[in-house]
């Protein structure tokens, strides 16, 4: 029986940085991380196409916090404890220095991921915790002393206390010990996914992209703007993902069956798009429809709006009959799409859901159920849009649980 002071659940990167500090303010602690796989850190290792997305460009907790469908008001409270400048000075103090890109993202200046793994291992060893692979927990239970933990190859390890960090997990059954702690679950499901085109009447269009569409899920509120890409089998870009974030409840209701309407035209209403096309009409009356795109669109993407309303390509402004006009009207505000089914968003897959917010203290991290167990990261009911604010909510819950198990 291997005794310790902290076991840590979960090689990732809510477990690499809840054990790191912990042992920062207290070297004196014996820590040790079980990992399931053999490989430590998977997801920072892919993250932002392996230059691992950190954080988002976002100072301030309550803005910060609003980019979280689920444990917005939890985040707010917990982001004035640590936030993402105080992730920026983490790395820096460890001379690894994180750049800004337009969109808000926030990279290590050497645009790799292995950086921070680094960073992590390095600091690892440094402070001398011990590291399991392919050690999946099966088992905890609570004792008098604390805590046993039993893994998949049945050796048994004795801890004071537990930090679950083991991340989110597609399905429920992978929660079943935490569950047989006491624990409530809220059922976990995907998020950030791309929408699949049943009709696929924009494949050979794929590459295409705009740069301020929005889109809206039809009969509903839910409704994103910003970058859309036409892909081989539906839509993506950051509009899509961020709404697939918003709505990932509703849409797992549907099967994800349902409708997407793109607004091309970014943010005008149907009157806005009708009296400048009329006034445009009257001002380029000889000028062909087909062959000049506006709205900034694409031309291969206007043209085939101008084709799904029937507009003959010899056709010129001043001769386009009211029912077309009101056809490319309707294509450009409303484009339909029937969706079925989804899309992993690359290798990020997201988990909504996880154990529920209500059984933890916000102050600690603690569970309310069983003293000395506490959690951090995606294994929560906590989830972001795409853009650092899922590693940012891991760093922040770990710090904070790590803060509480070392007073």
């Amino acid at each position: 029986m291997k005794e310790f002071d902290l076991i840590v659940i979960g090689g990732g990167a809510a477990g690499f940085f809840g054990a790191i500090n912990a042992a920062i303010t207290n070297p004196n602690l014996s820590i040790l991380i079980l990992e399931k796989t053999n490989k430590l850190l998977s997801k920072v290792r892919v993250s932002g196409g392996g230059r691992c997305n950190v954080t988002h460009h976002c100072f301030e907790p309550t803005p910060l916090s609003k980019h979280y469908p689920r444990g917005q008001q939890e985040l707010k409270k917990l982001f004035r404890f640590f936030q993402a400048k105080d992730v920026v000075a983490w790395f820096d103090q460890r001379g690894v220095k994180l750049k800004t890109e337009e969109d808000g993202r926030m990279f290590p200046i050497t645009n790799q991921s292995e950086t921070i793994i680094d960073c992590f291992l390095s600091e690892a060893y440094r402070l001398n915790i011990k590291i399991e692979k392919n050690a999946e927990v099966i088992n905890v239970k609570s004792e008098n002393t604390g805590f046993s933990v039993l893994d998949s190859n049945q050796r048994k390890y004795q801890s004071k206390k537990i930090l679950i960090a083991n991340g989110g997990m597609p399905k429920r059954s992978a929660y079943q010990w935490i569950v047989e702690l006491g624990h409530s679950l809220v059922d976990p499901i995907p998020s950030l996914f791309t929408f699949n085109d049943s009709l696929k009447k924009f494949k050979d269009l794929m590459g295409v992209s705009v740069e301020n569409a929005t889109v809206q899920i039809a009969g509903t509120k839910f409704k994103e703007s910003g970058p859309v890409l036409i892909t081989h089998w539906g839509l993506s870009g950051p509009a899509v993902i961020k709404l697939s974030s918003w709505a990932a409840e509703y849409l797992f209701q549907k099967n994800y069956e349902f409708v997407a309407l793109v607004n091309w035209t970014g943010q005008y209403s149907e009157d806005d798009v009708r009296d400048s096309l009329n006034t445009y009409r009257l001002e380029h009356p000889k000028q062909k429809i087909v062959g000049h795109a506006l709205y900034g669109l694409p031309n291969r993407l206007w043209v085939r709006l101008c084709l799904l309303s029937e507009i003959d390509e010899l056709k010129i402004w001043g001769e386009i009959p009211k029912k077309n006009l009101n056809r490319l009207i309707e294509n450009l505000v409303r484009c339909e799409f029937r969706i079925k089914g989804k899309t992993t968003f690359k290798e990020e897959f997201v988990t909504c859901g996880g154990v529920s917010l209500n059984e933890i203290n916000l102050n600690t991290m603690e569970s309310k159920i069983v003293p000395g167990v506490y959690f951090a990261g995606e294994v929560l009911d906590i989830d972001g849009e795409t853009g650092g604010f899922n590693f940012q909510s891991a760093w922040t819950t770990a710090f904070v649980a790590a803060r509480a198990i070392t007073l």
